[in-house]
């Protein structure tokens, strides 16, 4: 294939010819500006919190000292407006400061190239939550995937089969494979399941296994485990799945399965039956019944010891 000569002879620019190196590491350095907050946008999506904890508290001090010692990257946009690519902590940090402006670099990305760039400039932070890497991997591979590097999103085992750019992926972020896929399917949770994948309180495995359940059956899981104060094992989660699919999968199934005692579950009374159904009150969750029953049991016994008391002085 014969290369087109202008590709082969690139002549140096008037600017290139007539400046000293000097000059053109300066140029560079002049890619750094003080852009005013008000005309920066965070990026669209970003899958990563900015919360106002005593982290971000000392980040303010540290500004509020020192200025912003890394400056943040953006890109311009067609409208003359910034898109913020990395640094969405530090312009919070601004902002709570009192400053007006960030400092930044402005690179020329197209959307793909800015997506990947800030997904891998995200992943340097120290703690990242599993609601964070899923829409994170899964915004890069999409990114991946419309630069012409196939992604197939297709059914697999634990529900996304991937080619060779989630292998490349792996090889930069830690994760197998695998567990990237497990990690994307977190995005078709619910939100009120995901923030508790986020608080410790669902394993990873179970809410895969979840995931797959319909929206509206999410809810009603949710609404159980909330009442119950109680979350599901891998098995658990793996036979409501198969339920679903048979069909079988109802409100009630689900709470007889949450219901289940575990093996590192402590022994309780679970009283059922239209007999006791009007003693509780109608807000008391299944798995409280057995301290309103014991509180009921011990103000009884109160009772009867002061009616006994009463009879004995007669």
């Amino acid at each position: 294939m014969v290369k087109d000569r202008n590709e082969e002879m690139r002549l140096p620019s008037l600017d290139e010819l007539f400046s000293s190196q000097e000059e053109r590491d300066d140029a560079k350095l002049k890619r750094i500006y003080e852009i005013p907050i008000s005309e920066i946008d965070p990026f669209p999506d970003h899958p990563f919190h900015v919360r106002d904890d005593d982290d971000m508290m000392n980040l303010v001090e540290s500004v509020k000292v020192n200025g912003v010692i890394t400056p943040a990257t953006v890109r311009k946009k067609e409208d003359g407006r910034y898109e913020l690519l990395s640094g969405h902590r530090r312009m919070r940090a601004c902002e709570l400061a009192g400053m007006e402006s960030l400092r930044c670099e402005v690179v020329d990305m197209d959307r793909d190239e800015a997506t990947v760039f800030m997904v891998e400039s995200n992943f340097q932070r120290t703690t990242i939550l599993p609601s964070e890497k899923a829409f994170a991997y899964k915004m890069r591979l999409e990114a991946m995937n419309r630069q012409g590097k196939r992604t197939d999103l297709t059914s697999a085992p634990v529900g996304l089969k991937f080619d060779n750019s989630a292998k490349e992926l792996a090889s930069q972020v830690g994760d197998s494979r695998t567990q990237i896929q497990r990690y994307i399917r977190l995005t078709e949770l619910i939100p009120e399941l995901l923030d508790m994948v986020d608080e410790g309180k669902i394993a990873l495995r179970p809410a895969v296994e979840i995931s797959y359940l319909t929206k509206t059956i999410q809810g009603e899981l949710w609404e159980c485990m909330d009442m119950e104060q109680c979350s599901p094992s891998h098995a658990q989660a793996i036979r409501m799945r198969r339920m679903q699919d048979e069909g079988k999968l109802t409100p009630e199934a689900i709470e007889a399965i949450m219901l289940e005692e575990k093996p590192n579950q402590r022994e309780r009374i679970v009283l059922r039956g239209e007999r006791f159904k009007g003693l509780f009150p109608p807000d008391l969750p299944v798995s409280k019944r057995e301290d309103y029953v014991a509180a009921a049991m011990e103000f009884y016994g109160r009772h009867r010891a002061k009616q006994k008391s009463r009879d004995d002085a007669r």
